[in-house]
């Protein structure tokens, strides 16, 4: 008669071990494989957008035609890829995305009029990034800082 007592405990605790056990199994298997494929594929995309973020401030940011320049704006950028922070740097008409991830690095190819002399300077996502513009009707100075 003693035994009646015990069933709904045992039964109770073998449910709590099988919800236990889905629990970890779902845990396992979702950071196992499913979410670091999905924060790879997050952090590329979101590489890939800030590049193009940045060269289309860059480009839009230009004056028009036969007028002085002398623009400094703030730009935003994430501070961190992937938990990782990263630097911007403009080589030659090119922004250079460099990462610590090879993979999530880029190059993109800024399209500029033929007054803009040179793109030059470096912006790290964990400090204040601005981006100055500075000429002459003729001839005009890209600068991040």
């Amino acid at each position: 008669m003693t035994d009646r007592a015990l069933a709904p405990v045992v039964g109770k605790s073998l449910e709590a071990v099988i919800v236990l056990l889905y629990v970890a199994a779902l845990v396992t298997t979702l950071h196992g494989g499913v979410l670091p494929d999905y924060r790879t594929a997050t952090a590329s995309e979101l590489s890939d957008r800030t590049l193009a973020s940045a060269a289309e401030r860059i480009e839009t940011a230009l004056p028009p035609r036969g007028t002085a320049v002398d623009v400094t704006r703030r730009v935003d950028l994430p501070a961190t890829i992937d938990r990782a922070t990263y630097r911007i740097t403009a080589d030659d008409g090119v922004l250079v995305l460099d990462h610590p991830d090879d993979d999530l690095s880029g190059r993109l190819d800024l399209t500029l009029p033929s007054r803009v002399v040179t793109v030059d300077g470096t912006w790290e996502s964990d400090d204040r990034t601005v981006l100055r513009i500075r000429g002459t009707a003729t001839r005009i100075r890209v600068i991040l800082a």
